[in-house]
């Protein structure tokens, strides 16, 4: 019995490390026919193509001409198909001067985000209870880490352009831009339910969400 009871418990342990590390791709690639809900069938292996692989557009300017004044350019699964189930995914981010990539969560990847070109302000709060907020200004080749499911934020602090690289661990990072969630959600929460959130009057939150 002491030796059954043994073997059990090494057999436990043997699966806990099993299931503790990510799954080996059971082929060389998963080209996605198309992205669903982050699931997606591969295409025949004899039908892929060096496209299948291939993204260009990185060298383009995004469009800052809006309210917050950047834009993000994604390089996901649903525009690169072969990046299926390989666990990563890059962006271009381009912020005009003294404009913001508003706070933002990316509830699948960490983030690693690295500056090409400009000065910009990056920061992200810790969770509950201590909402610590790390702050630093980046210069060109400079590299900062955002961790998994943390809200973060950046913004140009000089006059001229910033332009930065942002890679994730996952073909579909997913975004929560915080402000759009609150206040523009389709059927939006309560008035009630966000005063009491923000200790902020009803009128308040109705002109907030007017804004989203």
């Amino acid at each position: 019995m002491a030796n059954l009871s043994f073997l059990m418990s090494l057999l436990a342990l043997s699966l806990s490390l099993v299931f503790a590390v990510d799954p080996s791709n059971l082929q060389d690639f998963c080209v996605a026919n198309s992205i669903d809900q982050g699931s997606s069938t591969c295409k025949d292996p004899k039908l892929v193509e060096a496209n299948d692989f291939y993204y260009s557009g990185l060298h383009i300017s995004g469009n800052t001409s809006n309210s917050v004044g950047s834009k993000v350019t994604p390089v996901f699964a649903s525009q690169l198909p072969g990046l299926n189930t390989l666990g990563i995914s890059v962006a271009r981010v381009d912020i005009a001067a003294w404009g913001i990539n508003p706070p933002h969560t990316h509830p699948r990847a960490t983030e690693i985000f690295t500056v090409l070109e400009g000065t910009v302000e990056v920061g992200f709060i810790s969770s509950n209870p201590e909402n610590r907020h790390f702050r630093k200004v980046l210069q060109k080749g400079d590299v900062f880490v955002f961790p998994i499911g943390l809200i973060h934020y950046q913004r140009n602090v000089g006059y001229g352009k910033v332009v930065a690289i942002a890679a994730h661990n996952s073909q579909n990072p997913g975004v929560i831009t915080i402000g759009n969630a609150i206040f523009g959600s389709t059927h939006q929460i309560a008035n009630e339910v966000l005063a009491r959130a923000f200790q902020l009057d009803r009128n308040t939150i109705n002109y907030l969400q007017s804004k989203f």
